[in-house]
């Protein structure tokens, strides 16, 4: 009889351990999500800030696997599992598994800061996103309505805490859209002085990266107009004034919360297999120690057995890929009774990008380093083939397109949800 896979949560590593499996007659899959469709995290800043439409980073999980006779999809969210009844609470019903993956991934983590929690604007999910899109565009224009420029500047500073990726890449659009874009939609707003910082806590931005791409990375960003706060410390924000920890302080409506992550924790699951950031812990097959039937995958695990990452590897799209795709193998060998292979994470490299034609590229082997224009070119490739289909990579790539080409984006539109009744 087939075996019942259950995958929480349907991102990088889900999607592509359900991929996989759902070639093999050995098992039926359920994936389970909150959302009934899968997103390109990666992306989500430039649907925060008009660049894309959210349908160019989104796709329905049962269109994807319309096509796969051993695949279902359950919308709900996990709420509990009992390991000894190899079941599985959903906020509406049950299921019974003969393998449990979690691949929930993270959500924000705002170090047990209340007032930032309240005030600030996350960058973590495509709800996260638009409201960031809905909430800048009315700043913009409550701003053109009032006439003493010193009143403005609150609605027209921006403040990005947080020196990796989505934070340079943030504060670069920012940074593009202020220097083009408002200038021309928005004349009312010319000579106000409004301005961008980009907080970290760290001495440098991009950490992991190399030191030639934190360097330009640095100098590219104060150029567009960016400034810079490194070994600085955002630790209040009241919704009027961002507070650091050194007592300074900006006056901005605006704070995008784009500095760490935590994971999930679950019910039915032992106190001691979290790790930090409430990582589960895995072996070198990503199989959460103590249980011999669930495993955990992606941001939502950490393991210590790959030689080459012996603290973890680092809480990427690749690792979650990576991971999904050995679990297959390792699920379909089980089955057949054949041999198992432990993971070994192969790192193709990082990448960021600061604006146009500007990004910085590190590829491990053969340890190369680009930035400027051909790093930028890297970075829409890469991101451009990541996509699930098709038709986001057409979308996505006639809206770059047309950006580049022309410098104007349609895209900034203000969309209210209808509120609850």
């Amino acid at each position: 009889m087939s075996k019942h896979v259950v995958i929480i949560g349907g991102g990088f590593a889900g999607i592509n351990l359900a991929k996989k499996l759902c070639k093999s007659s050995a098992f039926e899959i359920t994936l389970v999500d909150k959302n009934n469709y899968n997103f390109f995290p990666p992306l989500l800043y430039q649907v925060s800030t008009g660049f894309l439409d959210p349908s160019s980073i989104t796709f329905p999980f049962r269109n994807l696997f319309r096509d796969q006779k051993n695949f279902r999809f359950r919308m709900g969210t996990f709420l509990e599992v009992n390991p000894q009844a190899k079941t599985i609470t959903l906020d509406n019903g049950e299921l019974t598994y003969d393998y449990l993956v979690l691949a929930t991934g993270t959500q924000t983590n705002f170090f047990g800061l209340d007032q930032i929690e309240k005030h600030a604007i996350p960058m973590k999910t495509l709800e996260d996103a638009l409201h960031m899109r809905n909430l800048l565009l009315q700043r913009l224009e409550e701003a053109t309505r009032i006439d003493d420029k010193s009143q403005r500047l609150p609605y027209l500073n921006m403040v990005i805490a947080g020196g990796g990726p989505t934070g340079v890449e943030i504060s670069g659009v920012f940074a593009e859209l202020r220097n083009n874009t408002i200038r021309k939609e928005f004349p009312e707003l010319v000579g106000s002085g409004s301005r961008i910082y980009l907080i970290n806590g760290g001495g440098e931005l991009l950490s992991p990266m190399s030191e030639k791409s934190q360097k330009y990375t640095l100098k590219e960003l104060e150029g567009m107009g960016v400034e810079v706060l490194l070994n600085t410390r955002v630790v209040d924000f009241d919704g009027e004034k961002v507070m650091m920890k050194d007592g300074s302080h900006i006056y901005s409506k605006n704070l995008i919360w784009a500095t760490g992550v935590t994971a999930y924790r679950f019910n039915g699951l032992p106190e001691e297999i979290y790790q930090r950031g409430n990582r589960i812990q895995v072996n070198g097959i990503n199989q959460v120690h103590g249980f011999e039937t669930i495993y955990a995958l992606g941001d939502s695990s950490i393991s210590t057995s790959d030689p080459n990452f012996p603290t973890g590897h680092p809480q990427l799209a690749q690792v979650a890929m990576q991971q999904g795709r050995a679990l297959a193998k390792n699920l379909k060998a089980l089955e057949a009774g054949k041999q198992i292979k432990t993971f070994k994470y192969t790192d193709k490299g990082s990448m960021a990008i600061i604006g146009s034609s500007k990004a910085v590229a590190d590829l491990p082997k053969p340890n190369l380093h680009f930035n400027g224009f051909i790093a930028w070119f890297i970075w829409l490739f890469v991101h451009l083939f990541a996509l699930i289909d098709y038709r986001n990579r057409v979308r996505t790539f006639y809206n770059w397109s047309t950006e580049y080409l022309s410098k104007n984006q349609d895209l900034r539109l203000i969309i209210r949800p209808i509120k609850n009744k």
